[in-house]
């Protein structure tokens, strides 16, 4: 990486970190001087295929951790989100252009959404309803399953934290595609996590073609949840 930008630019599935190794590569522009500063892997449906099934995996893994454990992955991100603040907001800046200052104050988000969902995993509480006497109903709440997460660029660092916390508090696995204009970010704020001891069958991430991606993924019976922020 070039000038600062410190970041290895790969696809994160079941534990492996992959470059190119053949695969459509995007070039990751600084858009304030234009320089390409990285150049991105896109991912084939094979890898798609990958992440799909280590999610199926990761899901059956880690809804059956305690909330404890989750809510201490959760707060250890944040704690690691926080001690890199000056680095992963500097990879922020020069692959959208946000400056510096906005940046760092959008860790500070990102650290305050893990130690707010760090906080909900140990909330998450069932119902008993009124019913006539001798009946009982219970409603529980458990994990819906993998999910597939789409971002957009324009919060680059608060965006994949968002939709990270909010599975991985829950007790899914996940599938994160963020922009391929801003992927050091993302994957920025997924290293802190993978730091913070989440296994890595948790949480994979892909980039490519959002179209040819999306389709692969929602197409699977292996997704149970969609999280998408976006326009039309």
């Amino acid at each position: 990486m070039t000038n600062g930008y410190d970041i290895d630019l790969t696809l994160f599935i079941d534990g492996e970190r992959i470059a190119a190794a053949g695969r459509a590569m995007h070039r990751v522009v600084n858009p304030a001087t234009g320089e390409t500063i990285g150049e991105l892997p896109l991912a084939t449906p094979a890898d798609l295929d990958r992440a799909l099934e280590t999610a199926a995996r990761g899901y059956r893994l880690w809804r059956a951790r305690s909330a404890a454990e989750r809510s201490n992955v959760l707060a250890g991100a944040a704690r690691l989100l926080r001690e890199r603040s000056d680095r992963i907001a500097r990879i922020a800046t020069m692959e959208e252009g946000k400056t510096l200052p906005e940046a760092k104050g959008e860790v500070q988000m990102a650290a305050g959404l893990f130690d707010f969902y760090a906080g909900e995993v140990q909330r998450i509480y069932g119902r008993v309803l009124v019913r006539p006497a001798g009946m009982l109903s219970r409603v529980m709440k458990e994990p819906v399953g993998p999910v597939a997460a789409f971002c957009p660029w324009n919060f680059p660092i608060g965006n994949p934290a968002r939709k990270l916390g909010a599975a991985i508090g829950a007790g899914c696995s996940i599938i994160i595609k963020p922009p391929e204009e801003v992927p050091g970010s993302a994957l920025a704020v997924l290293n802190c996590l993978l730091d913070a001891g989440l296994p890595q069958e948790v949480a994979s991430c892909v980039f490519g073609v959002p179209d040819q991606v999306s389709r692969h993924l929602l197409a699977s019976p292996i997704i149970r949840k969609v999280s998408f922020t976006g326009s039309v």
